[in-house]
């Protein structure tokens, strides 16, 4: 009997969990409100990185005398900017769609309710409802930003993240309210395309969760390019005068703020509210996620979450993963051996210049749990392609076990930390040891070269 899969949320984990199981075998819906590919991640990761992308070839350019060039001035054409952002998510979106399509998954354009533990009810933008039933469902609804009770948010001077890709104008100085990953990635962004900035830091450093010498060099990079830093600042409120006149924001401690446009990056709500959970008997707690094992199954069983849904990590590498399993499990393939998805092993990256990236134990973490363990960081300024390319900030970072020499995590801050943390992430996955990055033979010149010095 084929097995009638409804996937509600046509984002990364979605689109995943569909593809993988149409390929095997099911008879799969996917019910998607807004776009495929997913809202968080076209309509906020994408367009940011796109625009990170844009702001640090304006940074490159001005940097152009190290690299022998007279200076460089480039001027940003929002105009211009706001078509490629768009056009880069149509390309995704529009790719995911065909792909679907063509393995013969059924693509629905609506809002999902569930209405019982196999039936889920389908609202199209006509307002007609159109009933599914299924043996097995998988529910991936993502979240949108998180606005505090404190803030109006207007889309022209006081914004969430969603709406600054671009905003209408580029801020004469922005004020930041978040220093957490996506609060870090728009300080760059903005500096960058020439924005004053100022960074309100609730805590004592940017990037609480992140090893603190990685926080350090970005701290040191953002004072360095002129970014205003207000530590122990905990936003309470924002003032909203007439136009030409400066924004307040007002903080906790008596402080305030002033600025011309306000931007929010303040966290994410899942969302949970209207997707009917209740009527299948499905567990939501009280922040609004789905708990699940480590199938990605909620307290009823046919019944998966994944995604920013499932509260694990919020990445979309993640997403994809978990939507990948939750097919194999749906088909009856986690009968044979298998790997289970193991979150402390899942590599992140920050995009800001430079940019940020760790995988597996931190040395904090390590420290914190009274673990022994063994660190060694090589600087970028040593590295030869670092040089040549005019940008040596940064170093990599090990940390192995003493013992074994079993590589156990690890951080690359510099340019390209994205994709050389890839060497470590794999590392970490497959317990290879230090002397395995060590004896590499790596190119040269190339930053990679760092992870093996690193390793000896």
């Amino acid at each position: 009997m084929t097995v009638r899969f409804v996937v509600i949320g046509a984002g990364p984990a979605g689109v995943r969990a569909a593809s993988t199981a149409a390929r095997i075998g099911a008879k799969v819906t996917l019910v998607e409100r807004d776009v495929v590919g997913g809202a968080a991640n076209l309509w906020d990761c994408v367009p940011s990185k796109a625009m990170i992308a844009t702001g640090s070839l304006v940074a490159l350019a001005r940097r152009a005398a190290v690299l022998g060039l007279e200076p460089l001035s480039p001027r940003v054409d929002l105009g211009l900017l706001g078509d490629r952002v768009r056009s880069i998510a149509a390309k995704l979106a529009g790719s995911w769609t065909d792909q679907l399509t063509s393995q013969g998954v059924r693509m629905m354009r609506g809002s999902a309710r569930l209405v019982g533990a196999h039936h889920v009810e389908v609202t199209d933008a006509d307002g007609q409802v159109q009933a599914l039933e299924a043996d097995a469902m998988l529910l991936a609804t993502g979240s949108y930003p998180r606005v505090p009770e404190w803030a109006h948010v207007d889309g022209d001077r006081v914004l969430t993240t969603r709406q600054a890709y671009p905003p209408p104008t580029i801020p004469e100085h922005l004020v930041v309210v978040g220093s957490g990953v996506t609060g870090v990635e728009f300080v760059h962004m903005f500096r960058s395309l020439g924005s004053k900035v100022t960074l309100l830091v609730s805590r004592q450093q940017v990037l609480p969760q992140k090893d603190p010498e990685v926080a350090a060099a970005l701290e040191t990079d953002f004072l360095d390019s002129g970014v205003t830093l207000c530590k122990g600042a905990r936003a309470v409120g924002v003032d909203v005068g007439p136009p030409g006149e400066s924004i307040v924001v007002r903080c906790e401690d008596g402080r305030s703020v002033h600025g011309s446009h306000v931007l929010l990056a303040v966290g994410s709500i899942p969302a949970s509210a209207g997707l009917g959970a209740e009527n299948a008997g499905v567990h939501v707690n009280d922040a609004g996620y789905v708990p699940v094992n480590h199938h990605c199954q909620s307290n009823v069983e046919h019944i998966y979450a994944a995604g920013d849904l499932s509260g694990r990590l919020p990445l979309a590498s993640v997403a994809a993963s978990q939507g990948h399993k939750v097919a194999e499990h749906v088909m009856g393939q986690h009968t044979r051996e298998h790997r289970h998805l193991d979150y402390d092993k899942a590599a992140s990256a920050i995009f800001t210049e430079p940019e940020i990236a760790d995988v597996g134990l931190a040395e904090a973490e390590a420290f914190a749990l009274g673990r022994k363990i063994r660190v060694t960081k090589v600087p970028l300024a040593t590295n030869a392609r670092a040089l040549i390319d005019g940008d040596a900030r940064g170093f990599v970072k090990i940390v192995s076990d003493p013992a074994t020499g079993v590589v156990l995590g690890g951080s690359v801050v510099g340019a390209h930390a994205a994709e050389l943390i890839s060497v470590i992430a794999l590392a970490v996955t497959a317990n290879l040891r230090v002397i395995d990055l060590a004896e590499s033979l790596f190119v040269h010149p190339a930053l990679a070269e760092a992870l093996a010095e690193a390793a000896e």
